[in-house]
């Protein structure tokens, strides 16, 4: 059964795609528990979408904002239609998850925002990589360029094993690289990083002027090397 949905994700174009069981959920802040949003959750299944190297290549101001902001579209469009066919096929529940907003979370002081579950722990637990410290996702073969989704079941799979880390131990380009000192290495000021990265043009658009925590990484697009 855990082959086949699989093979749902993947078709539908998921290029990573992982399982957590609901018993690795420990430790979770309360409300942001997969069984706070489903009681009936057994499993999260996590997947994720590359985003196109070349997107590391250009200014993040137009074209990297634009194109990423796409992705939360594609990733709840195979949310949408896996859980269908989860139900359809398996005979269970799935509970597409927003992979971006909207969430209700909102921390105004600390400009801080949580989603309805942390898709980053969600990916680790589900063997899809580990963070780095940046605190983005790092996947052995895409590394830091992919965006996640997940859906909850009430089916019983198991879990996926446990990724190994890439991020290198002694590197802190990200830390170094930050152009307002968000970075620890253990985690995200996000209130300085939102008022570098995020802003809009005259013309009222939504813009980037940061990611360079992304592009900086020695681990950027994986194990591969850059081009």
């Amino acid at each position: 059964m855990k082959e086949e949905i699989k093979e749902i994700f993947i078709n539908l174009g998921a290029e990573v795609y992982g399982v957590a069981n609901i018993d690795l959920f420990i430790d979770v802040p309360k409300g942001f528990h997969p069984t706070d949003i489903y009681p009936g959750c057994k499993s999260v299944i996590v997947f994720a979408k590359k985003i196109p190297m070349g997107l590391a290549y250009v200014s993040p101001r137009i074209i990297y904002q634009h194109f990423n902001s796409i992705s939360p579209v594609e990733l709840d469009r195979i949310a949408y239609l896996a859980s269908n066919e989860i139900e359809k096929i398996h005979n269970g529940i799935a509970v597409p998850i927003p992979s971006d907003g909207p969430y209700d979370y909102w921390d105004e002081k600390n400009m801080e925002g949580r989603g309805i579950i942390s898709m980053k722990h969600a990916a680790v637990l589900a063997g899809i990589g580990t963070l780095g410290k940046s605190t983005l996702l790092l996947n052995s073969q895409y590394g830091n360029m992919l965006n996640i989704g997940a859906v909850l079941t009430n089916l019983n799979l198991p879990s996926d094993t446990p990724s190994e880390s890439i991020c290198i131990k002694k590197c802190t380009l990200c830390i170094d690289n930050c152009p307002v000192n968000a970075i620890n290495e253990y985690s995200v000021n996000q209130k300085l990083c939102r008022k570098c990265a995020y802003t809009s043009n005259d013309r009222g658009f939504d813009v980037v002027n940061c990611n360079r925590c992304r592009t900086i990484c020695p681990m950027a697009f994986g194990k591969k090397q850059r081009l």
